[in-house]
């Protein structure tokens, strides 16, 4: 059997996440399955000061390291284990500690903001997802997360998003969207599309297609 990588894309707090956890336990059936966050790949900024880490647009496609996922990624089809990057939200940069993952991976879930954005890694992806969901939605779900989990204060929150979130959604996540296979509105609370997917999953995996 192959191993199948799912994109799953999205505005940020969207319900992606929510979408690749619901992924990640049905696939558990067909073996071995990983779950890649595109925000672990954020390009090592250590040598900048915090202050100047903080005014990094993490929203633009040039802050993320595409190239060592795609080696990862690639790594992994081959049947290689691969050492990725932990990203450290409060720090604002890579964390000091990695994660193996390692073989066998039947399935591979990607999931972020920019997963479709990028050509090289659309490319690698069996089934190309993204979850559509309204801006104020996104915006008060988004507010909510970094205040409470993210050690971020409410005015860095607001700032970040009208200065970076929301024009860079515009420019690179929303037209992403026309490269997906199946758009999920509302976040993950649908187990019709969660089925629907499985299904794929295995058609790829047992070559049924």
């Amino acid at each position: 059997m192959r191993t199948v990588i799912i994109g799953v894309a999205g505005g940020t707090a969207s319900g992606k996440t929510t979408i690749a956890l619901k992924l990640f336990e049905q696939s558990k059936a067909f073996g071995p399955v990983a779950l890649i966050r595109l925000d672990d790949y954020y390009k090592d900024l250590s040598h900048l000061s915090l202050e100047e880490r903080k005014a990094v647009n993490y929203d633009h496609p040039d802050s993320l390291d595409f190239d060592l996922l795609h080696d990862h990624l690639m790594t992994l089809r081959d049947g290689r284990d691969i050492e990725k990057p932990l990203y450290d939200f409060v720090e604002h940069n890579r964390g000091k500690e990695t994660e193996w993952i390692r073989q066998p991976v039947k399935v591979v879930i990607l999931e972020g903001i920019l997963t479709l954005s990028e050509e090289s890694i659309r490319q690698l992806c069996d089934i190309k997802l993204y979850v559509d969901t309204a801006d104020d939605i996104r915006f008060i779900r988004r507010l909510v997360r970094d205040t409470k989990k993210r050690g971020r204060s409410l005015d860095s929150v607001v700032n970040q998003y009208l200065s970076t979130v929301k024009p860079m959604h515009m420019q690179f996540v929303e037209p992403s969207k026309r490269y997906a296979d199946l758009i999920i509105p509302e976040g993950g609370h649908n187990p019709i599309v969660i089925d629907l997917i499985s299904a794929k999953i295995r058609s790829i995996l047992f070559d049924k297609i």
